[in-house]
C-alpha cells in the first residue's frame, strides 16, 4: 500500500529587517507547543500560492500581497508524510495575529535555527533561507589573467556577492597546477576578507576543498558518490545539474544547493540546447533543495528565476 502525502503550503514571512514569523501549536493539535512555519494543507483545487494566502488569513489575518515559490519538500514524521511546499513572503496587509490561540514570534532564521522546541520539518528551510542567492564562478583562464580577475572578483566581492566558486579546468599545467593552487589561495583570502565563501569545483584536487569552505561537484561526480563528501563541520556541497536524474542524486548526497542549467544560451556552453525557463521550473519543482538558475543569468534574469522558485542565480560573466 502507497502511503498517502500529505501537501501543505508552508510561508517564509520576512520582515525587511530579516526577521522569521513562527508560530506555536497550540493544545490539542500533534505536537503542542512546538514552534512551526505558518500553513496548512492544500485543498482539492487549489492551487500551491491560494492556499498560501487563505491559510495565513484563517492563520494570522494577513492578506499576502508579495510571495512567490521556493523549495517543495518530503518529510516524513512517525505517522504521516507530508509534502511542504514552502514559498517566501515578504508583502501582506494586517498584523499578524495568532488566530487559533497560537503564540508568534518574529526571530532571526540563525537564531531560530538554536531554538528547542523547532518542528523538524522546519530546520532544512532556515538552512537554506541563510544561503547566498548569488553564487559567481571563475573564469580566469590563465596565471597572467590573475590580476584581472581579482579586480572584478574584488568588485562583486563589494557589491555583495557572498558565495565563489573556482572552476579553472583548462589552467595550463592542468587543474592541479602549483600555479593554480597559489591563485587559488589569493581568490580564497579575497573572499574571507570580504565576509564570502569560496567553494572548489570537483575537478581540483581534494586536499583543496578542505581548505576551502566546501566543494561543488560536477554532475558526474556527484554520481559518482555515494554519500556527501567528509569535510570539515560547517563547509558547503553544491551539485551540477542539467536534469531530474541528476538533480535526484544531488538529494542523495545531501547537497545543500543544486545549480540547474542552462537555463538559456550561454558562450560557456555553446553547444547545450538550454532548458528554457518552462522546463526549469518544472525540474525545480522536484529538487527538494534550494536550485540557482545557470546559464545566461545576471542581475536581468533575476526576478524572472525567483519567480519561478529558483533561490537565485549563478553565472560566471553575469556575476563577476
Amino acid at each position: 500500500m502507497v502511503e498517502k502525502i500529505v501537501d501543505v503550503a508552508v510561508g517564509l514571512i520576512l520582515r525587511e529587517d530579516g526577521a522569521l514569523l513562527l508560530g506555536d501549536r497550540p493544545t490539542g493539535k500533534a505536537w503542542p507547543g512546538w514552534w512551526e512555519l505558518p500553513g496548512g494543507k492544500i485543498e482539492p483545487g487549489e492551487s500551491v500560492m491560494q492556499a498560501l494566502a487563505r491559510e495565513l488569513d484563517e492563520e494570522l489575518g494577513i492578506a499576502v500581497t508579495q510571495a512567490r515559490p521556493w523549495v517543495t519538500y518530503i518529510h516524513v514524521y512517525p505517522h504521516t508524510t507530508v509534502r511542504l511546499a514552502f514559498c517566501i513572503v515578504t508583502g501582506w496587509t494586517n498584523e499578524p495575529t495568532g488566530r487559533e490561540g497560537q503564540q508568534l514570534m518574529w526571530i532571526p532564521p540563525a537564531k531560530a535555527l538554536e531554538m528547542d522546541h523547532l518542528l523538524p520539518a522546519a530546520y532544512p528551510p532556515l538552512r537554506w533561507l541563510l544561503q547566498p542567492d548569488r553564487y559567481g564562478i571563475s573564469d580566469i583562464g590563465t596565471p597572467e589573467g590573475l590580476p584581472a580577475f581579482l579586480q572584478r572578483l574584488d568588485a562583486a566581492l563589494a557589491n555583495g556577492l557572498k558565495l565563489v566558486q573556482l572552476r579553472e579546468p583548462h589552467w595550463p599545467g592542468g587543474p592541479a597546477a602549483v600555479s593554480l593552487h597559489t591563485a587559488f589561495e589569493r581568490v580564497l583570502q579575497r573572499c574571507h576578507d570580504a565576509g564570502a565563501r569560496l567553494l572548489v569545483n570537483s575537478v581540483h584536487p581534494k586536499e583543496w576543498w578542505q581548505q576551502a569552505d566546501g566543494v561543488h561537484l560536477r554532475a558526474a561526480d556527484a554520481l559518482a558518490q555515494t554519500d556527501r563528501p567528509a569535510l570539515p563541520e560547517g563547509a558547503l556541497v553544491g551539485v551540477s545539474a542539467h536534469n531530474e536524474t541528476e538533480l535526484a542524486q544531488a538529494r542523495a548526497v545531501a547537497a545543500d544547493f543544486a545549480v540547474l542549467g542552462p537555463v538559456l544560451d550561454t558562450p560557456t556552453h555553446p553547444g547545450a540546447t538550454p532548458l528554457g525557463w518552462d522546463t526549469f521550473a518544472e525540474l525545480n519543482r522536484q529538487a527538494g533543495m534550494p536550485v540557482l538558475a545557470l546559464g545566461g543569468q545576471s542581475d536581468t534574469t533575476f526576478e524572472t528565476a525567483r519567480a519561478l522558485g529558483a533561490h537565485g542565480i549563478a553565472g560566471i560573466r553575469g556575476l563577476i
